[in-house]
C-alpha cells in the first residue's frame, strides 16, 4: 500500500491543483466535492447533518447534468481535496428569484438560460481557510464564462463569506429562503455584474 504524507495547511497556494469540471467529470469526483461540503456546512450557521449533506449529494448528479454546468476543485499535491465551487446556467424555469421574500422588477428576474450563472456552492475546508483559496476557486470557476451575472445565496452569519463576496463586487438585492422551505433560515441574495 503507498503511502501519502498528510500536507500542511501551511503549503504555499501554488503548490494546490485547481481543476476545471464539466458535469460528467463533477460527477466522478462527488465524494471529493461530498467531503468538502460535509465539513465546510457542519458548523454553525449551517448545521448540516450528515442526512441533510446525504441529501444534497443525491441531488447533485440532476445539478451537474443542467445547462452550463461548471465545478472546481482544489487538491493538495497529494490528491486531498481541498475546496470546491459549482453552479450552472439558470434557465426560464428557475425559482431562484420567486424564492426571495421582496419581488425585483420583472427586467432584473428575467432568464434565458445564458444570461444569469447560479453559483451553487463554494466552500474551503476549515485547515485552508483565510489563505485566499475561495477567491481562486471564483475566479478560476467564472474564468471564461459567458455571462452577465452570477446569482448566489449566502447565510448573513457564515462568517467572512458576504464580506468575501462583497469585497469581490457582489451587491445584496434581497433575502431568500432557500429551496422557499419555511424551516430555512432566511439567506443574503446576491448579484455579480460581469459586463
Amino acid at each position: 500500500m503507498k503511502q501519502t504524507k498528510q500536507t500542511e495547511p501551511h503549503e504555499s497556494l501554488a503548490s494546490f491543483a485547481l481543476e476545471r469540471m464539466d458535469g460528467e467529470a463533477a460527477v466522478q469526483a462527488a465524494s471529493a466535492f461530498k467531503l468538502i461540503y460535509a465539513e465546510a456546512f457542519a458548523g454553525p450557521p449551517y448545521d448540516e447533518s450528515e442526512d441533510d449533506v446525504d441529501a444534497a449529494f443525491r441531488r447533485f448528479p440532476a445539478q451537474a447534468g443542467k445547462r452550463g454546468f461548471r465545478a472546481v476543485l482544489a487538491r493538495t499535491g497529494d490528491g486531498e481535496p481541498v475546496g470546491m465551487g459549482y453552479g450552472h446556467l439558470l434557465g426560464p424555469d428557475t425559482v431562484w428569484w420567486d424564492e426571495l421574500t421582496v419581488p425585483v422588477p420583472e427586467d432584473m428576474r428575467r432568464e434565458d438560460g445564458r444570461r444569469t450563472f447560479g453559483l451553487m456552492e463554494l466552500a474551503v475546508r476549515g485547515t485552508w481557510r483565510g489563505r485566499g483559496f475561495a477567491r481562486r476557486l471564483h475566479t478560476t470557476l467564472l474564468d471564461g464564462i459567458d455571462a452577465e451575472r452570477v446569482l448566489l445565496n449566502v447565510h448573513p452569519a457564515s462568517g467572512a463569506a458576504p464580506t468575501a463576496y462583497r469585497s469581490w463586487g457582489y451587491r445584496k438585492i434581497g433575502q431568500a429562503r432557500p429551496g422557499g422551505q419555511a424551516a430555512v433560515a432566511l439567506h443574503d441574495v446576491m448579484l455579480l455584474d460581469l459586463r
